[in-house]
């Protein structure tokens, strides 16, 4: 795994844990809920498009790799 999709994990599990505890205390009927659960969604967000990126960018290399190899291929 690159650091992006680690950092994208990371920061999706951060978002989740705080959607949690933002139900929590909407349970508990504390008005700071709703900034928990806000900045929980905004962090999953970032989050899972992170990972995302992560995964084109390697998909990505892989590809252009493939086609260095095959451009050097045929000039031998």
């Amino acid at each position: 795994m690159n650091k992006y999709v680690q950092r994208g994990i990371l920061g999706a599990s951060i978002g989740v844990a705080l959607c949690i505890l933002g139900l929590f205390l909407m349970k508990q009927d504390l008005p700071i809920y709703k900034w928990t659960l806000t900045v929980g969604v905004i962090v999953f967000g970032v989050g899972f498009l992170t990972t995302l990126y992560g995964l084109i960018r390697k998909i990505e290399r892989r590809s252009i790799l493939e086609d260095r190899k095959e451009r050097q291929q045929q000039h031998d």
